[in-house]
């Protein structure tokens, strides 16, 4: 059985992506009574206030609990969470170390989600310790993979797979957000601009995905003395590139300040 320590959004797309591939047999604690409800009522699962339940239950519980939350959590359960169960953590900034220097089990996986996983195009990387093998690791592969895309890196990038693919979510919304923005400057109904805009991201994203290189594509849309010319000049004079660099940076900055 697995279960969740924490019923959040998080929690709500794994189980709504397991679920959908025939993974049952899940538990959730969560402490809000309105929440329990929500998730027994939509997913038909077992709901428990005490997270003890869970640990007592599941061979693989899944930490869905905000980071500044964590430390509460793994107090709570660390004389119930025996060698042979697996526990993985999904909060930002809990390391390996951290959570190792908590729990008896060595078993232990951090996951960095992000929010594509609410509509099943969600890309999760996975560290792990050395104790795992192919095997024993599969089960909480294809719970992640139920929901989007998974990749395996070491810990040591999680700080930069932090800023990419879990902040970059915000940072590609940020930039939608200015053409839509721009577009009803220029005339366009906002209903209109939002379909525009967000159609062209959906179409860029699946170009991309299916092969194509950024520097391909923009050569296909860019003709000599054209609109996509001067609008790309202006990104390079203004130095956009540049400024992407340093959001992520300062996005990396961060997750390493917060990490523990």
């Amino acid at each position: 059985m697995t279960g969740f320590i924490g019923g959040g959004n998080m929690a709500d797309a794994l189980i709504k992506g397991m679920l959908s591939k025939g993974m049952k047999d899940i538990i959730v604690s969560e402490p809000r009574p309105d929440r329990r409800k929500y998730l027994e009522d939509t997913y038909l699962i077992k709901t428990t206030s005490n997270n003890l339940d869970v640990i007592k239950e599941c061979n693989i519980i899944i930490l869905a609990v905000k980071p500044q939350q964590m430390e509460e959590v793994l107090n709570e359960i660390r004389d119930s969470v025996t060698e042979e169960k697996t526990v993985v953590s999904i909060a930002a900034g809990i390391t390996l170390s951290y959570i190792q220097s908590k729990l008896k089990t060595k078993r232990l996986v951090c996951v960095m989600p992000n929010v594509g996983a609410f509509v099943g195009e969600g890309m999760s990387v996975i560290s792990l310790c050395e104790c795992f093998d192919d095997k024993d690791i599969r089960t909480v592969r294809d719970i992640f993979m139920s929901v989007g895309k998974v990749i395996t890196l070491p810990e040591k990038y999680i700080d930069a797979v932090t800023a990419l693919s879990g902040s970059g979510p915000a940072f590609i919304a940020y930039f939608i957000e200015a053409m839509i923005d721009t577009g009803v400057k220029i005339g366009i109904k906002e209903e209109d601009a939002v379909t525009l805009t967000v159609q062209t991201a959906l179409a860029t994203a699946r170009l991309l995905e299916e092969g194509m290189t950024p520097k391909r594509l923009m050569e296909i849309v860019t003709s000599p003395g054209g609109t996509t010319e001067a609008g790309l000049k202006v990104f390079e004079e203004k130095h956009l590139r540049e400024i992407v660099e340093d959001a992520l940076n300062a996005a990396v900055k961060r997750a390493k300040e917060l990490s523990k």
